[in-house]
């Protein structure tokens, strides 16, 4: 019995302990947190209970040259309930519907649905934002945002590009440039009680969007404008599937003008512009958006065909393998092992001087270059030249030439490498290597990006690019700009001259692959001055129905776009 009653006081004891243990450890626990970590979990608290809405930043601007707005803003609003407010549901549901020009069924699906804060609509005119807010309903909110703006629609379209619903960019120099001109996004922060309802004596806190910074780029609206309606005048009366043009300052690589027909609605980029598109899957579709979209200067290869002759006659000038009063002679064709290559005077050019080769873009001349140089030769200045590697445009989805390994380049490959047939580059490799060649020998990166500048003008950043010298000496480049203005004073590129001023370049027609199809790309390459190029353009023309010669039918578009862009520019007539 004794020993019954020790064991329960034991016990009693142990208890109690327990039971004191138990209260020191809750009592050290809650001052723990009530002293050192009130903070943290007064935050806790109060983030349970704070209700968030973003503030978007206003976008940056896109402005040319001359400080014309290429994309700006519209305010808009965007319509959102909170369930829990909502004093009238069916009033709010009659109201949004008609003011939003939407369904019962789907406003009031949203406005039924329980949540903490529910998106209406977005992008609503400000004029309709301010009219919900006369209704003064509880649980609407009307918040101020904005949508992208392109005030100019196709101009440029796929060079400027476009944004998403978020505001972001998506495409073309709005993406490129997302990081200068998205800006941040601000905060609307209000307190609600545990049922979810606003606390009005507690106000709201605003954290301050920071709006975006402007870009100011090389894109001259002017110029733009002559070169897009000049390229849709020739798509229109070619009848050709799409027209290509750039237009830049060969001296610092500033591109003044591109433009790639038929272009789309910026503000209204997911309508297909091509014709026959209805009943499509959703696939079928964005594959067609995709083409839309696609900046062919940048993004699509080609065979540049005798444009490239411009190449191979500066790489045999360094090497000293040719002299322009050399005499060649042409039959209409040239042997290279089993083949024969043929001219495009089937008759031939007879006996003609290097001179007169460029002039009358003799295939024989060039592929005899082309052989006396050697494939490894020609090699060294393609990489010289920077064809193998990009050139670093800053648009996205740059391609990269199409070129044989030097190691599978026999002797008929570099007969039709040499005239600018068997591999392909971009529009936009080609007017920059041209450039290089004629501009002293400087290889330049092509660029619409110059600075970037704060709501108030200050310039905040400007941007530089890479350069690299003596590509070709002084002497080789001074000796392409000569031959080049005979191409287009007495050669195959006179409709390319403009009255009044020294006009170089080069005329092309090649063919697309599957050779079968028997479609072909026109296209001129020119710049002005001749003897100081302050301009260099390229145009391309892709499947043009009947007459379809460079000479023909392109140079006369680079031709009338001269006429205008050289005055324009301030660059005096001769004489």
């Amino acid at each position: 019995m004794k020993r019954i009653r020790t064991f329960q006081k034991r016990k009693m004891f142990v208890l109690v302990l327990l039971i004191f243990s138990l209260m020191l450890f809750l009592a050290g626990r809650l001052t723990w947190i009530m002293i050192f970590k009130s903070e943290f979990y007064g935050q806790k608290a109060e983030d349970l209970h704070e209700r968030e809405r973003s503030i978007k930043a206003a976008r940056g601007e896109i402005l040319d040259r001359n400080g014309v707005v290429l994309a700006s803003n519209q305010s808009v609003c965007t319509i959102s309930v909170i369930h829990a407010q909502i004093e009238d549901a069916e009033t709010v549901i009659r109201v949004l519907s008609e003011e939003l020009d939407m369904s019962e069924e789907a406003v009031r699906e949203r406005v039924e649905k329980v949540s903490s804060i529910e998106r209406i609509k977005t992008n609503v005119s400000k004029e309709t934002g301010d009219a919900i807010l006369a209704w003064d309903l509880a649980g609407v909110k009307v918040d101020v945002d904005y949508r992208r703006y392109y005030p100019y629609d196709e101009l440029a379209s796929r060079v400027i590009g476009f944004t998403g619903s978020d505001n972001q960019g998506i495409l073309g120099l709005e993406v490129m440039y997302d990081e200068y001109l998205a800006g941040t996004a601000g905060k609307i922060l209000t307190l609600t009680d545990a049922s979810g309802i606003e606390i009005e004596a507690a106000g709201e806190r605003r954290q301050e969007p920071t709006d975006g910074s402007n870009l100011v780029v090389s894109l001259d609206y002017n110029i733009q404008c002559y070169v897009q309606q000049a390229a849709e005048k020739v798509m229109e009366q070619k009848e050709a599937d799409a027209v290509s043009v750039i237009l830049m300052d060969p001296q610092n690589g500033e591109i003044l003008a591109m433009a790639n027909v038929p272009e789309y609605n910026l503000n209204d980029p997911f309508t297909l512009t091509a014709e026959g598109t209805e009943n499509l899957s959703d696939e079928e579709t964005q594959e067609l958006l995709n083409e839309m979209w696609r900046n062919p200067s940048v993004s699509d290869t080609y065979e540049p065909g005798s444009t490239f002759k411009v190449v191979t006659t500066a790489a045999a000038l360094e090497e000293n393998l040719v002299s322009l009063d050399e005499s060649f002679y042409c039959p209409g064709y040239k042997l290279v092992e089993d083949r024969r290559i043929r001219c495009h005077k089937t008759t031939g050019h007879g006996s003609e001087t290097f001179t007169e080769a460029i002039m009358n873009s003799c295939n024989p001349v060039f592929i005899e270059l082309g052989l006396r140089l050697g494939a490894s030769a020609f090699y060294r200045y393609f990489e010289q030249f920077g064809l193998l590697e990009k050139t670093g445009v800053d648009l996205p989805g740059e391609a990269a030439t199409i070129m044989h390994a030097e190691d599978a380049v026999g002797q008929v490959e570099l007969a039709t490498i040499s005239f600018g047939q068997s591999f392909q580059i971009t529009p936009m490799q080609l007017i920059t290597t041209v450039s290089s060649l004629v501009n002293g020998g400087t290889r330049i990166t092509p660029h619409f990006g110059v600075r970037v500048e704060d709501a108030e003008g200050e310039v905040t950043e400007t941007f530089s690019y890479d350069e690299e010298e003596n590509l070709v000496s002084e002497e080789t480049s001074e000796t392409i700009r000569y031959l080049l203005e005979k191409v287009v004073s007495e050669g195959t590129g006179k409709n390319g001259a403009v009255e009044g001023y020294s006009v170089g370049g080069k005329t092309a027609t090649s063919q697309t692959l599957p050779r079968s199809e028997n479609k072909y790309i026109a296209s001129f390459i020119g710049f002005a001055p001749a003897e100081d190029p302050q301009v260099i353009g390229l145009v391309v023309i892709y499947n043009p129905q009947g007459t379809y010669y460079g000479g023909t039918i392109a140079a006369p578009v680079m031709q009338e776009i001269f006429e205008d862009v050289l005055p324009y520019m301030g660059i005096a007539r001769a004489g």
